[in-house]
Parts: C-alpha cells; structure tokens; sequence
C-alpha cells in the first residue's frame, strides 16, 4: 500500500486517492476548487470521518489560495460561501463541521490582508493534517494495551489509514498491536452496501501483512457465538453524550457484542466528540436507496422496489467498553470526563 499520506496539499491542488475505485484501480484525485472536494466528499470518494475533516479544511484552504479578493472582507465572504457548501455534503460526521468552523475561525482572527488571512487558513489547513496523524498515532498506542497477543479482532466498516490522513483510528489499534509483536488476527465485516470492510479494510490490513478473514455482516453473530472473537474495535463518526453514531450495521455488532461478553472498543480522536448534544439531536444520513438495490449500477432488487438505506446507526453508550482517544483510554460511563474533552476543541 502506498506510503503517502491519503490527503495532501501540493501548492493550490489537493491530492487524495479515489476511494470509491479501490481495491481494484488506485486512482487519485487533484482537486483545485472547493466545490471539486465538496463533491468528492458526498460521493464519498473521500469519506471517513477524520479525513472529511481534513479535506473540508483542504477545501476552505483551495478557495483561499485561488482567491482574487484584495481585501479580507472580500476572502471571508468566499470563504463563508465554501464552508456552506462544505456542511451541506453529509449531515453525521461531526469532523466535517468542527474543521470547517475552526478555519473560518482562524481566518476571522487573523489580522491584515487577504494574502495573509489566505496563508492563515491554508497553515491551519496542514495543522488540522498534522494533528490527525500525531492523533492517530497516540490512539494506536493507548489502544494497543487493549489487546492482547493472540487476540482476534473484529471491526467494522474502515476506520483505517484510508478513513484518516494516515495510519487509522480503529485500525491504528490493531497496526500499534501489530508493530509491537502481538501475533493478532482481524476478522472485517463486508459493511454493506458500499462495502467499506470488504473493499478497504481488507485491502489495507492485506497490504500490511495482518491476518485478515472477511465476513458478511450477518455473520457476526455466528462467529462471536464460535468464540472465533475476543474483542471488538470500531471508529465513529460523531460520539455524542449518551452513544455512539457510526456507520450503519454497529449497533447490532455492539449488541451481540455484549451478549457474549466481548468488550467493544470505540477509537476515535477527540475531533469526532460532539458531547453539547445526544442521540436525539443526531441527523442520521439517509442515502440514495439505488446503493441498496443495485450492486456496482447493476440492479439486485426487482424494478420499483423501495429501499431503506440510512448510513450510520447510534449504539447506546452501555454497549461501549471504552472509548480510545489520542488522550486516554475513556470509560463511557465517566460523562464527566468525556465533557472535559470538549475544551481540547478550540
């Protein structure tokens, strides 16, 4: 697998692989306008939610690069313009919002021209990238003591090097266990429809050399009723006071997870807490029902067939054994520790 970075910034052009043509072509965007990776973003040609954060930052940074305004009141009413455009691609991952409301936060504070505002925000831009994979890391590291030599993993959907600007949040676990000698195994869920796990997933931890089984994700059941699973690490794309939200299909694996006694580990940096609201304020995406019933444009579903294709799902915080930050390794039922956390994002 290629060692660059999933996202980078090339003087005004943002480069990013196409994630919708792995695992077969590995193919990359070069975007020069905001509008370009706002589009790449609801295509989920980039998705996850750490990186969409990074690219809506990317994207604010292309409109202030490729600005022609003279004067700063002129940058920031583009630049409010692209952030409008950058929130109404997907309504979940909370990362999108943090990242584009800290950068037009930074251009709003930042004093002089508008060059100077321009190079302001594209800095923060390559801060917000270089704290992901800073994040990253310290996640990998503090989650590895939750798994031991011998372990089979489970996780779901990608929560990888793909998802992030590098190494991965739930996968960066599982790499940190794997980087320090633990012999593990990982068992990945296909992750319908867009088959995350089956396409991404697999490829990276392949790619790395981590034993990896894939499973449909009706098989959950089966194997953790094998005792073919010790632990459960996922990400998340929005951790709310009271749950978990995350891509549809981790309610039911933290469920069964329960039922059998398997501790279910959630990794995610601190950019993904959103801990001023609950589940009941969470705007869950409901996607086009074709994913549901066509499969690559060809269609699996007689003609006419109405389909239900929320994106993410939300798992009450009692199913959750701990929550793996860049900080520590969280217990869910300590709310107030988690609030804490909410000064980190300023």
């Amino acid at each position: 697998m290629t060692r660059m970075r999933t996202i980078e910034w090339k003087d005004g052009t943002v480069i990013t692989i196409d994630q919708t043509k792995l695992p077969n072509e590995t193919s990359f965007l070069k975007m020069k306008k905001c509008s370009q990776v706002a589009t790449a973003i609801k295509d989920m040609k980039i998705r996850g939610a750490p990186i969409i954060g990074v690219a809506a930052a990317y994207g604010l940074a292309l409109t202030a690069h490729h600005s022609k305004a003279r004067e700063k009141r002129e940058l920031m009413r583009e630049l409010k313009q692209s952030a409008e455009i950058l929130k109404k691609t997907r309504p979940t991952a909370v990362n999108l919002f943090w990242a584009v409301d800290r950068t037009v936060k930074k251009a709003q504070e930042t004093s002089g021209s508008a060059k100077a505002v321009a190079k302001a925000v594209i800095d923060e831009a390559q801060r917000m990238a270089d704290e992901d994979v800073q994040a990253n890391r310290k996640i990998g590291g503090h989650g590895a003591k939750l798994i031991e030599d011998g372990d089979t993993v489970l996780t779901h959907c990608n929560a990888g090097k793909l998802a992030t600007v590098d190494y991965g949040t739930a996968l960066g676990v599982i790499r940190a266990a794997w980087e320090q000698g633990k012999q593990i195994k990982v068992i990945a869920t296909e992750t319908r429809p867009k088959l995350q796990g089956a396409r991404l997933t697999a490829y990276e931890l392949k790619s790395d050399g981590i034993p990896v089984t894939l499973i449909t994700d009706s098989m959950v059941g089966y194997v953790m009723s094998k005792r073919m699973v010790n632990k459960v690490v996922v990400g998340a794309d929005r951790i709310v006071r009271d749950a978990v939200v995350n891509k549809i299909g981790t309610f039911s694996i933290a469920v069964l997870a329960h039922e059998h006694g398997i501790p279910f580990y959630v990794a995610a940096p601190i950019s993904t807490f959103d801990l001023t609201r609950s589940s009941k304020d969470v705007v869950v995406e409901e996607r086009n029902p074709e994913e549901v019933t066509h499969f690559r444009s060809q269609r699996t579903a007689p003609i006419g067939m109405k389909a239900l294709n929320p994106a993410f799902d939300i798992t009450p915080m009692k199913y959750v054994s701990a929550i793996i930050c860049e900080t520590n390794v969280l217990s869910p039922t300590k709310l107030k520790d988690l609030q804490r956390l909410g000064e980190f994002k300023s």
